[in-house]
Order: structure tokens, then sequence, then C-alpha cells
């Protein structure tokens, strides 16, 4: 399956971020159970994170980021790449 790769910046305070983030957890967790081998993490600075997974298409990788409690409250804008793995 392609890996995929959500870049993601917040977009409101952190209190209202840290909010949804036990859910956003818990909708990864589902994530890898169900085979899609996610990983999710955020960066050192303050601001923004990333969610790796895999999934069949881009179709696929646009709705499981749908689902994401950080998107679906609206607390990052992203962006979505599709990552072309060169040496493993």
């Amino acid at each position: 399956m392609p890996w995929f790769a959500k870049i993601e910046e917040g977009t409101v305070d952190k209190p209202t971020f840290d909010r949804y983030v036990p859910a956003h957890k818990a909708y990864v967790e589902d994530l890898i159970a169900k085979g899609h081998h996610a990983k999710t993490g955020y960066w050192q600075r303050r601001g923004g994170g990333m969610l790796l997974f895999e999934a069949e298409s881009m179709e696929e990788a646009q709705q499981i980021v749908a689902e994401d409690p950080l998107v679906k409250h609206g607390c990052v804008k992203y962006d979505l790449y599709q990552w072309c793995i060169v040496v493993e």
C-alpha cells in the first residue's frame, strides 16, 4: 500500500487543541488496528505535526484524514501528500 503524510499546522489555541488530542490518539490507534501502520507526532517547535499512514489510494487517504478529530473540529490546516519511498 502507498504511504501518505498529512503535514499539519495548528489553527486554534493550545487548550482547544489539547481537548481533541485524546480523540486523535484513539483514532490513530484504530487506524493501526485496521492495518494502516499509522504514526503520529508533532514538531519539536510548537504549532504543527504529521500523520503518516498507509492507504489504498489518495481517495482513501483523504477520507481517513477527513475523519481525524483534529480535522473534524477545525484544529489544524493541512496538506496531504503521497510519500514515495525510495529506500527502505
